[in-house]
């Protein structure tokens, strides 16, 4: 028998719904319900709540095989979540460009400066650099805030944000000559890039 099919036996015997056993395990129902559709396994500290729970050991609840397929989709969750948060992170340390002095204030003054201090460009230049950092740290702010549920997916969702933000800050702030910023942009995008890069190589290890 496996997992999930235990499970449910395991909770109608108790005559729990799948609510109640959520409550009672301190997880969620959508949890309990993939867990007893074969979706998905429970972490090892929720094997254990539901082994002490149930009053059974691990091993009658789940087998040697079982337990390694969890034991890499925690090690694979680690990971992803862990780069996800860097990359989260990353997007939201680009705020500093909106103080730092780091942007050219045109020809005719070639002091540096910060960008709400910008006079020797175009206005709509300086609304696009802002509308740029802008949108990059809410991605970053909503990836952090995300990153507390239980949607890998949507930490997926928001690396290829990610991504393709820090790819066009790069490049607009290239074209319009600020190289200071695009650096800092550019060095971002290659940390996101190691990272990701090495999160692919420590999951598939």
């Amino acid at each position: 028998m496996e997992f999930n099919e235990k499970l449910q036996e395991l909770r109608k015997a108790k005559s729990l719904t799948q609510e109640e056993l959520a409550e009672a395990l301190f997880v969620s129902r959508t949890a309990i319900s993939k867990w007893e559709s074969g979706r998905g396994y429970p972490s090892l500290d929720s094997l254990k709540e539901i082994s002490k729970f149930f009053s059974v050991s691990i091993d009658d609840l789940i087998c040697s095989e079982e337990i390694m397929t969890v034991a890499e989709d925690e090690k694979k969750e680690y990971i992803e979540n862990h780069t996800a948060m860097i990359c989260n992170i990353s997007d939201i340390f680009l705020a500093l460009l909106l103080f730092l002095p780091v942007f050219g204030n045109g020809a005719g003054n070639p002091a540096s400066v910060s960008l709400f201090s910008l006079t020797g460009v175009n206005a709509w230049i300086t609304i696009v650099f802002a509308v740029l950092i802008g949108v990059t740290v809410l991605n970053g702010l909503c990836g952090v805030v995300l990153s507390h549920f239980d949607k890998p997916v949507w930490n997926r969702h928001r690396l290829v944000t990610g991504i393709a933000l820090s790819i066009a800050d790069t490049a607009v702030f290239i074209l319009t000559r600020q190289p200071y910023a695009g650096i800092i942009c550019l060095a971002i995008l290659v940390v996101k890039g190691l990272v990701i890069g090495k999160e692919k190589s420590a999951i598939f290890l």
